[in-house]
């Protein structure tokens, strides 16, 4: 972890940031105490959000109460009730 002013960090914020996106912790400080922490973010690309699905694909069924729930309100629903309101 590399510990810098904020005046040096200000000075190399491009820097800064490069070394933050390769996974190094920045502290920076003012007046010798520490006031912000610049970390790498968080990487995702939503391969682990696709394995779950995949992996509990067709598991997972909706129970009756939820199903009656969904078949009631597709039947009550009509094109009158979905019509914009602020239209004359």
């Amino acid at each position: 972890m590399r510990e810098l002013t904020a005046s040096e960090a200000s000075r190399s914020f491009s820097s800064v940031l490069d070394d933050a996106e390769n996974g190094e912790t920045i502290v920076v400080t003012r007046n010798g105490r520490r006031v912000a922490l610049i970390v790498p973010a968080p990487r995702a690309n939503g391969a682990a959000v696709c394995a779950v699905f995949h992996r509990w694909g067709g598991k997972l069924s909706a129970d009756e109460t939820f199903a009656d729930n969904v078949a009631k309100v597709r039947e009550t629903a009509s094109a009158e009730g979905d019509s914009d309101p602020w239209h004359d």
